[in-house]
């Protein structure tokens, strides 16, 4: 079985070889969460890394935010940036392992595009998953050409279509208005609900 290499992610948090970490919640997301009227759903980020997305719920009144990362490096900077955060709710793990269900929002932010593109099936039916039948899978997918090297490794819209279709119900999907300068035209935002 295909497994994620722990070892990859700790050197590459070690050495700061994070070059999709923009040092800040990304503004297509912070703009669907500004809309969220229920601080009180249950909230998945998976390969949270910094956790900016976090950070921002926390700081807007949301606290049933699970996030779950390989790596403990990223976990161990959120315990500092939150230190009386649960910590049941920071899990060192593989997102695959997960056993966690229920969840009203999985967000989405360079977890997709970090994983080798061979797991993109298995991530669809994680998703599924984890959500509630009423949940939704929302954030950004990349629309550059998809290459061997990587992460972050691409895609294109019929990709994502193509793997998506027979399990979420696409609600949007539309490249993002509010992506940041370096990423504009190279991100779909998209909202999918289980089918």
């Amino acid at each position: 079985m295909m497994k994620q290499s722990k070892e990859l992610w700790e050197n590459r948090y070690q050495s700061g070889d994070t070059g999709w970490d923009i040092g800040y919640a990304s503004p297509p997301l912070t703009t669907y969460i500004d809309q969220l009227p229920n601080k009180d759903i249950k909230i998945l980020i998976p390969g949270a890394g910094n956790a900016y997305e976090l950070i921002y719920l926390v700081e807007n009144g949301f606290d049933n935010v699970y996030v779950v990362d390989i790596a403990k490096a990223p976990l161990d900077r959120i315990r500092v940036q939150l230190p009386n955060y649960p910590v049941e709710q920071l899990i060192e793990g593989d997102f695959f392992d997960l056993d966690l269900t229920g969840f009203d929002l999985i967000l989405e932010q360079t977890f997709f595009c970090a994983l080798d593109p061979n797991f993109r099936p298995k991530y669809v039916h994680k998703m599924k998953q984890l959500l509630k039948p009423t949940g939704k899978l929302v954030g950004l997918l990349f629309t550059f050409p998809l290459t061997k090297d990587g992460p972050p490794y691409g895609g294109s819209l019929e990709e994502y279509k193509a793997l998506f279709k027979d399990h979420f119900k696409f609600k949007v999907l539309e490249v993002a208005y509010n992506s940041i300068k370096p990423r504009e035209d190279k991100e779909l935002f998209f909202i999918f609900e289980p089918k």
